[in-house]
C-alpha cells in the first residue's frame, strides 16, 4: 500500500431512512359494505451500520463518498399488511477505527473486532395505519401516522493503526529505515525530516515461524501533545501497540534528553501508554568505535534504568536479530501478563 493510499481520518455525513407512512385504506368488499379500516403500519427507515473487517486497512475507500442515505420505510397498505423496510447500508471499516460525532467529539463506538456492528445512525419507525385508531365512537377513522423521521448525524472516523510494537522517535532517526530492512515493508526514506507522513506497516519474521507487526509511527515532534505538528494524529497510533520501541540515533547531541522528551510527550497526551513495554535502540551504531560504545554504556545504564536497550546500525546489518528476538520476548512477556 503505497502513503497516498493510507487514509486514516475522514468525516461522513449520515442519514437513516425515514418510516413509512401508515395506511388510511377502509376495507371494501362485496356483501361488506362498512368492513371498517384495515389500513397496514409503514416499514422501517435503512439503519446504517459501520462493519469491522480485519481484511481492510485503511479509510481511502471511503474518500470519495462522504455522504450516506439509506432508503425510506415503504408505506402501508391494504388488509393490514406493513410496508416494506427500507434496505440497511453496510459501511465496512478496519479494525481500530474510532467512530466520533463530529459537532461534540463524542467517542459513539469503536470497532476492535472482526464482523463487529455499530448501528450508528437509526432508520425512523414506521407509522402506524387507522387499524390501530378504531374505536366505539369512531369506527371508521380515516387518519393514520406519518413515520418517523431517520437519524441524520456526522461523525468523523479514525483509524487507530492495530499493530504489535510501535517505532517511537524523532523525525530522521531512522525508523523508515529500520521497518524496510526487518520486514518487506517499503516505506518512503529519505535524508530530511517527516518523510513519513502516514504510518506504515510491516510484518516481521522472526526464527522459526515467529511473526510480529511493526508500525512505523511518523516522526514525534515537541509539543506534539498539544496538538503541534501533526501531533494528535500521530499520537493516536500508538495507543494500539502494544510494545514501543524508541529509536535514537547514536549521534544525538543528547540521547537521554531526547529519550525524556518522547517520554514527556507520551505522557502528556496519554499517561496510560507509559504502562506498556518498552524497548530503546540506539540507531546508526556504525558510527561508533567499541572504545565511544562502552562510554556510552555507562550513561545509558544510569539514565535508562530497568529499561532494556541495544545498539543497532540498519545501513550495517547490526543488531538486528538481537532486535527482533528482544521484541519477541517483550511481546511474549506481555501476553502472559
Amino acid at each position: 500500500m503505497t502513503e497516498g493510499n493510507f487514509v486514516d481520518y475522514i468525516k461522513l455525513h449520515l442519514k437513516a431512512g425515514d418510516g413509512g407512512k401508515g395506511s388510511t385504506h377502509l376495507r371494501r368488499e362485496k356483501y361488506i359494505p362498512k368492513g371498517g379500516p384495515d389500513g397496514g403500519d409503514g416499514g422501517r427507515g435503512g439503519h446504517i451500520i459501520f462493519v469491522g473487517n480485519k481484511n481492510m486497512w485503511t479509510l481511502f475507500h471511503l474518500k470519495f463518498k462522504r455522504h450516506f442515505r439509506a432508503e425510506h420505510g415503504g408505506a402501508g397498505g391494504k388488509q393490514q399488511s406493513t410496508g416494506r423496510d427500507g434496505n440497511d447500508i453496510y459501511v465496512e471499516v478496519p479494525l481500530g477505527t474510532v467512530i466520533r460525532e463530529t459537532h461534540t467529539n463524542r467517542i459513539l463506538k469503536e470497532i476492535t473486532e472482526h464482523d463487529q456492528k455499530y448501528v450508528a445512525a437509526k432508520g425512523g419507525k414506521g407509522g402506524k395505519g387507522n387499524a390501530h385508531f378504531k374505536t366505539a365512537t369512531n369506527q371508521t377513522p380515516r387518519f393514520a401516522q406519518t413515520g418517523i423521521e431517520g437519524k441524520e448525524v456526522d461523525v468523523t472516523l479514525e483509524l487507530k493503526v492495530l499493530a504489535d510494537v510501535g517505532l517511537v522517535g524523532f523525525p530522521n532517526a531512522g525508523k523508515s529505515t529500520l521497518l524496510s530492512v526487518i520486514t518487506a515493508a517499503k516505506p518512503k526514506i529519505a535524508d530530511y525530516e517527516f518523510t513519513t507522513m502516514k504510518p506504515n506497516l510491516g510484518i516481521v519474521q522472526n526464527r522459526e515461524f515467529q511473526t510480529f507487526v511493526v508500525a512505523d509511527i511518523p516522526g514525534i515532534i515537541e509539543g506534539a501533545a498539544e496538538g503541534r505538528g501533526l501531533g494528535h494524529r500521530f499520537l493516536r497510533h500508538i495507543e494500539r501497540n502494544s510494545t514501543l520501541l524508541f529509536l535514537i540515533p547514536a549521534d544525538s547531541k543528547n540521547i537521554n534528553n531526547e529519550y525524556e522528551i518522547l517520554l514527556d510527550e507520551l505522557r502528556r497526551y496519554n499517561p496510560e501508554l507509559l504502562d506498556k513495554q518498552r524497548l530503546i535502540a540506539i540507531s546508526k551504531a556504525d558510527m561508533l568505535d567499541e572504545e565511544l560504545k562502552q562510554e556510552m554504556i555507562l550513561e545509558l545504564k544510569n539514565a535508562f534504568g530497568d529499561i532494556p536497550y541495544l545498539f543497532i546500525s540498519s545501513v550495517a546489518q547490526q543488531g538486528l536479530q538481537e532486535l527482533k528476538d528482544e521484541l519477541w520476548n517483550l511481546l511474549n512477556k506481555e501476553v502472559e501478563n
